[in-house]
């Protein structure tokens, strides 16, 4: 597919692309150029769709299980130093 770019430097994304992106208009695009030079498109994601992507945790964790997670992972992170 190929599109032609306007004086202004502007083009129009094919529909088979737009499609399978899910763009509408209004929605908004990144490029990423690679060291090679090839360019790739992708749709910048709204933050509400990623609503409901991290299930949702069903019970509180209480400030006393925090704080020893805390305390674990400390005890752990001095063992392993003094393993070094």
């Amino acid at each position: 597919m190929e599109s032609a770019l306007t004086a202004k430097g502007q083009t129009t994304i094919p529909k088979a692309i737009r499609e399978r992106l899910h763009l509408e208009p209004g929605d908004r695009v990144k490029f990423f150029i690679h060291p090679d030079g090839s360019v790739v498109i992708l749709p910048k994601i709204r933050t509400s769709a990623l609503k409901g992507m991290i299930p949702v945790r069903r019970h509180n964790t209480s400030l006393k299980d925090i704080e020893s997670a805390i305390e674990e992972g400390a005890v752990s992170a001095v063992r392993k130093a003094r393993l070094k």
